[in-house]
């Protein structure tokens, strides 16, 4: 395993003081306290943001709402143009996106180039099909002739998006892009851990053209500010973890406002006994340990029938063995970065530890590495994982995965679906009609034949979304955008048919009402 050493690495000169405070002067703070981001590589300190109140997110959300009329306003083109240009930004930006990226995540620099990708084909998805699916649509009357209907999208108001530390650029904006073309104010609430990226993108948003009360960022301690967000705003998108996702719904269910969970994810690769096992082992290595494994929709267990297990392992491992681990800001060759924290670490080290005294067998990795940060962790391979194992049910969220020898096609199947959880999933086999009817069979809001988790994910125009414990709604597709606006119903009626005529007898009402429900409903079949 080839290491690039990160101690005494420099954070980027162009994370300047003056930079910092430009971005800190967005969160909407009273001031009095700040929170000391870090630079992840080397545990030093990077940046000293401001933090919100509690009070705080009730002044956003007020200021939010008084603006959201005008901006629901504005022309659903115009509100596009408006994004196309921040697209047009993100494309200029993208080195200064990707130090921030890097410096308080510790991703590589692929992988913090990889996350802009997200929301510029999401923005990009939004811009072309927006004006389709927000027109109003007629619909057939009642009664033909007599009464008309019309479907509005109509905007929800403030938008509360509580974004994540592990994708915290694309993950804000994605969510955000979305809600601001339906029409809606945000307030967006990053994890303190990683800020600087998200509010570097409110403030290309603002120059963009979003008016500042529009888009306003929030920061704070997850569980006093996040739970201020969800009791203010009209709708919560949130991404994270599946424990806080239940408080998130439980708190919008109370207050009657709707919400969307992406969260948790344990899940399953199958490789079947006729798979392209080349093909296999590469798109398991990506798929478990892209962003070294912190991602939602990574692999964390992979199932291989049993007469192609071993040479898959082999092959496995020893592709495992040639990525590249450390911390560059130059370096698009390096595969893994460090881990966000040293809480995160201990979870990851915690569960290969548990795993190795209950008899799991460490085929590669297995170590935290100090010598090139204080976070990093060895992409690891384990073998012999079993129920009693903490690994084997709980997400990992690390540069962890197992290996396990299935029988047949229904034990990988039912292996695969041992789980609260169902996000992602993936199935490798030579036959679409194998592929087709075993990834039917796994359970999980994703599926990808012949891919670790990418092609399901970036296929923006289908919706994607959890199951089980993994969450509610959707993002991408159409209901990435239409769940952020209500369906209201316009009808016209040209003259009184529903109750009787005054001077008519009721009798002869209901016959006739009656024969001419019949008629329409035979025609219709016909």
């Amino acid at each position: 395993m080839t290491t690039t050493a990160a101690p005494g690495l420099a954070a980027p000169a162009s994370i300047t003081p003056d930079l910092v405070r430009r971005l800190g002067a967005l969160v909407v703070s009273d001031g009095a306290e700040t929170h000391t981001n870090l630079h992840v590589f080397t545990g030093e300190p990077l940046a000293e943001i401001p933090l919100s109140t509690v009070d705080d997110v009730r002044r956003a959300v007020t200021a939010a709402r008084e603006a959201q009329p005008a901006w629901a306003a504005t022309p659903v083109r115009e509100r596009i143009r408006v994004v196309r240009r921040l697209i047009e930004a993100i494309h200029d930006e993208r080195e200064l996106i990707s130090d921030l990226i890097q410096a308080e995540t510790g991703k590589s620099r692929l992988h913090a180039f990889q996350e802009q990708l997200d929301p510029l084909l999401c923005g990009s998805y939004y811009a072309r099909k927006a004006p389709r699916l927000l027109k109003p649509r007629r619909r057939t009357g009642m009664f033909p002739l007599v009464a008309s209907a019309v479907e509005l999208h109509v905007p929800k108001g403030v938008v509360g998006i509580i974004a994540p530390w592990n994708f915290p650029f694309a993950l804000a904006l994605n969510d955000a892009v979305s809600a601001l073309i339906a029409g809606n104010a945000v307030v967006l609430k990053p994890d303190w851990q990683t800020v600087l990226s998200p509010l570097y993108a409110v403030e290309l948003a603002h120059r963009a053209g979003v008016p500042a009360e529009v888009f306003q960022v929030v920061l704070g301690d997850g569980p006093v500010i996040g739970p201020a967000v969800v009791e203010h705003v009209d709708y919560v998108g949130f991404t994270g973890s599946s424990r806080t996702g239940r408080d998130v719904a439980r708190r919008s269910g109370a207050r009657l406002v709707g919400c969307s969970l992406e969260l948790g994810g344990k899940n399953p690769m199958v490789v079947l006994d006729d798979a392209d096992l080349d093909r296999a082992v590469g798109s398991a290595v990506s798929g478990t340990f892209t962003n070294a494994g912190q991602i939602c929709v990574g692999i964390e267990r992979i199932y291989v029938e049993r007469p192609v297990c071993q040479e898959f392992l082999r092959r496995f491992v020893d592709a495992v063995s040639k990525l590249r681990l450390g911390a560059s800001y130059d370096d698009l060759d390096v595969d893994l970065g460090s881990l966000i924290s040293e809480t995160q670490l201990a979870r990851v080290s915690g569960h290969v530890e548990d795993a190795r005294a209950k008899g799991a067998v460490v085929e590669l990795g297995g170590r935290a590495r100090p010598d090139l940060g204080p976070c990093f962790y060895e992409p690891t391979v384990l073998t012999g994982v079993t129920p009693e194992m903490a690994c084997y049910h709980e997400e990992t969220f690390g540069p962890v995965v197992s290996v396990c020898p299935v029988a047949d096609e229904a034990e990988a199947i039912r292996r695969a679906n041992d789980t609260e959880y169902g996000l992602n999933a993936s199935v490798f086999t030579r036959s679409a009609r194998r592929g087709q009817r075993v990834g039917a069979a796994l359970r999980a809001g994703a599926v990808n034949v012949n891919d670790g988790f990418g092609t399901a994910y970036g296929t923006i125009d289908a919706p994607m979304g959890g199951m089980g414990a993994s969450g509610l709604g959707r993002r991408h597709g159409v209901e990435g955008l239409l769940k952020y606006t209500d369906t209201q119903t316009l009808a016209r009626l040209r003259f009184p048919v529903v109750d009787p005529p005054p001077n008519q007898p009721r009798e002869k009402y209901v016959k006739g009402t009656a024969a001419a429900i019949r008629w329409m409903g035979r025609a219709r079949i016909r």
